[in-house]
Order: structure tokens, then sequence, then C-alpha cells
């Protein structure tokens, strides 16, 4: 099916730390700065430390460098471990707001996956620097959009798109309001203010279809999740509030890594390539766990099923953040 008409309502158990066995393969060294080159890791303070918003997370000042090599072999280790058995690429970026640590790896998988003819986009994105179709994680960007262009202003049909479209992913909504803030071009414009750098709006009505990193997706929730941002303190509050009312059938993903006792608010997107039937599927969000406060994005294509993807993207996150929590940030 087109990826502007997908909406499934299929309940998925969150996969539980423990649940999943950890291959013995690590790769050998990780890099610290960009790289080239799959499993390859990026672990780096922020640029600059995103500020606290109404309702965020506290954020603390940019992380010294012996905290990003920490997090550079204890998240990397982790996430190569955890993605061993990947049918796919896997990638992973990670921000402690409150240690401003980011790590960040990619697992390129036993072949590239298809693109549909899509270019990746020039930009920053953890490893050799794949670009993963977004799916229906592009909603919360949309709206996003939405709301720079608009404000909380919204009109009374507008909300009740925009809250079916994140709540509940619906697709006809994300349709309209996909031409509501003009499409790709309107998009990609957003986007160059939300400091996206590897990002391209899906063309022709297909935003199903942008391609996007990890690293982006990381700028992304900083849009939302921080002072850091060109949206006003309403409009984020707006947007966190609907990522945490996500129907239950769709709280899987980074979900996963909040652990019994913690919480998260997330977008998830999940696509079957009209290619060859090979899955995309990612999750994003802010993850709360023992006290960390946790910007988490983790995308994935090559999976041979939906349920293969929701796994991997699963084990992933608990493996990055587990890493990053007791190992990482200390």
């Amino acid at each position: 099916m087109s990826p502007r008409h997908r909406a499934r309502r299929r309940r998925h158990r969150p996969l539980r730390t423990g649940l999943f066995t950890l291959a013995a393969a690590v790769a050998a060294a990780f890099a610290l700065t960009l790289g080239t080159g799959g499993g390859q890791l990026v672990a780096r303070p922020s640029a600059t430390a995103p500020a606290v918003g109404t309702g965020s997370p506290s954020a603390s000042a940019a992380a010294p460098p012996e905290a990003s090599a920490r997090a550079a072999r204890t998240v990397g280790q982790a996430v190569a471990d955890a993605g061993a058995d990947a049918e796919g690429a896997v990638a992973v970026s990670v921000l402690d707001l409150g240690s401003g640590v980011t790590a960040g790896s990619e697992l390129p998988g036993p072949a590239a996956a298809p693109t549909d003819g899509a270019t990746p986009a020039d930009g920053d994105g953890t490893g050799d620097g794949h670009a993963f179709v977004t799916a229906s994680i592009v909603k919360a960007d949309i709206l996003a959009a939405l709301l720079r262009q608009s404000g909380t202003a919204l009109g009374a049909a507008q909300r009740t798109e925009a809250e079916a479209m994140i709540e509940q992913s619906d697709n006809d909504a994300a349709g309209e309001l996909y031409e509501a803030i003009g499409g790709a071009d309107g998009l990609d414009e957003a986007n160059r203010a939300f400091g996206l750098t590897g990002t391209t709006a899906g063309r022709d009505g297909y935003w199903g279809l942008t391609t996007t990193t990890t690293e982006d997706q990381l700028r992304l929730l900083r849009v939302i999740f921080t002072d850091d941002s060109p949206l006003d303190a309403d409009d984020r509050a707006y947007l966190r509030d609907l990522m945490g009312r996500i129907t239950q059938d769709q709280a899987w993903g980074v979900s996963a890594a909040a652990g019994p006792d913690g919480t998260a608010k997330l977008k998830n997107g999940w696509l079957s390539r009209s290619t060859d039937g090979l899955w995309a599927v990612n999750s994003i969000g802010l993850v709360t766990r023992d006290g960390h406060d946790l910007l988490v994005a983790v995308l994935s294509d090559g999976n041979s099923t939906e349920e293969s993807g929701i796994s991997l993207v699963e084990s992933v996150a608990v493996a990055a953040v587990e890493a990053l929590v007791t190992g990482g940030t200390d």
C-alpha cells in the first residue's frame, strides 16, 4: 500500500531487558568523530546545551571529553551486540539532557536497503550517513512545521487532525496537514529553520518517503522538548502532550528503554517497502529512566517483518539507553 495510506492498529508487546540475547561480536574500534563505514560510533557533547522549556526536563552544559569517550565505548559496544543479527541497517542516537552527552552508532546490516530512488541528503548523520525513510515518525515533524507556521491558534479542524495524526498515526489526517504546510517544500523550509541538515521531504505527497538520519531526529526532538527551538513554549507543550498520549497498541519502540518505572513520549513509524516488501521501522522520543531524561532516535530498514523490526528497534534502544545511563554519564 501507499506510504500515504497506512494506518495499523496492531498491539505489540514491548521487548523487556534480558529477553533478547546479545551476540558476542563487537566492533574492534569505535570512532569518536563522524566516520565512514558500518558500525562506526559517534560520541560527542552537544554543541549547545539545550535550555529548559516549560514542562521540559532539565539540561546541563556540554559534557567533558572524557564523558564522551566513555559513552563511545559503552554505548557503541552495547549497540554492536544488540544489533549483531540485524537483517538490515539500524542506527541510534541518544542525548542525555542532564549530562549533555550525545552518543550514536550505525550498523549497516548485511546489504544496503533500497531507497525507492531517493537520494540521501548530505549531512552529519551517524556512521556512513545512511538515509532512512521516516514512515510515520515524520508526523511529529509535520506538526512542528504547522505550529511554526500557525502557532497554537490552530482551528478546531486542524487540532482534530493533529491529534489523530500523532495519537493514532492517522494517515488521512497527515495528508491533509502535509498539504496545509505546503507539502515537501514547506517541510524542507521548516526543517532548515529547525537545523536539520540530512533530511529531505517526500515529494508528490509521499510524506512517508521523507529521508532522514538519527542525528537529524535528535535535532527535531530538541525542537520539541527543549528551549533550543524556534517553537514557543505553548507549541512545544502541545506537541509533547500529544506524543505522551499515543494509543496503547502503538506505544512500542523507544518506550521499551524506559524500564518498568520510567516514562516515554514518542512517535513511531512502520512501512513495508513496495520494491521488496522489507520493512522500515522507526521510533523517536523522550525517555525518562532512573532519573535521566534522554532523547532517543532509532531508525531501521531491511527488516523481513514488522515484528522483527520492532524487536530490533526496541533492543537497540534498550541497549543504548542502559549503556549510557549505567556507564556513559557517571
